[in-house]
């Protein structure tokens, strides 16, 4: 086994100067904060579910680094991102001399994220998804925007976004089912909005739950809409 731990990634200052840089880069163009509130965020996530659904400790860990790493080529481009990170990723990995095997399952997650081109290809994959697209909260939205109500008539991500003022997720009792429960403050932002932005990363974690063999649920408002 790999001597390459999730403790150990978090602490390469490599890597996090790639997390940095990107998510300046990201807040230089209007975009969510995609800084380490959301990687490790993601992180936690991924590692939760197929901790819940009985995977082994190690995928488990791979899904954690997998998550926490999954951004970094935002700091070349948005455009591709997914795939120009799955590549950085490969080198930072390689240079800590991680498996092989393990980088693949790792690089194959991270590159398959982009709802664009995303594809849960393994389970570390499949968590990944789930964990990125499933961070909907008002916290992602930057202050400039919080500071200037009027910027939430013309950008609709960031309505969307602030409008989540409570985000969870749980399994049902026999794990069948993941559910994503959001409120959204209907005063800022429609449903109908919610699902202009969202509908193709949620059908995305539809797709990413069927692969660990889970039905995926939306309730917003307490109402079930998927």
């Amino acid at each position: 086994m790999s001597n390459v731990t999730y403790k150990y990634i978090r602490r390469n200052n490599e890597i996090q100067a790639y997390i940095n840089h990107a998510d300046a880069a990201l807040l230089s163009i209007g975009y969510t904060e995609h800084s380490n509130a959301h990687v490790e965020k993601a992180a936690k996530t991924a590692f939760d579910i197929l901790s819940c659904l009985g995977y082994d400790e190690r995928d488990c860990e791979l899904a954690q680094i997998a998550a926490y790493m999954h951004d970094i080529g935002n700091v070349v481009n948005r455009s591709d991102h997914a795939q120009t990170g799955g590549l950085m990723a490969f080198r930072l990995l390689e240079k800590m001399d991680m498996p092989a095997d393990e980088i693949a399952v790792i690089i194959s997650a991270i590159g398959n994220h982009d709802e664009k081109t995303a594809m849960p290809v393994n389970p570390v994959a499949a968590a990944l998804i789930l964990a990125d697209k499933m961070d909907v909260r008002r916290s992602r939205v930057r202050n400039s925007h919080i500071e200037d109500p009027s910027g939430f008539a013309t950008d609709v991500h960031d309505r969307v976004n602030y409008a989540c003022v409570e985000s969870k997720y749980y399994f049902s009792e026999d794990k069948s089912e993941l559910f994503l429960d959001l409120i959204i403050d209907l005063k800022i932002s429609s449903i109908i909005d919610y699902f202009e932005i969202f509908l193709e990363r949620m059908l995305l974690c539809r797709r990413a739950a069927k692969t660990l063999n889970v039905e995926f649920r939306l309730v917003i408002n307490n109402y079930k809409v998927m």
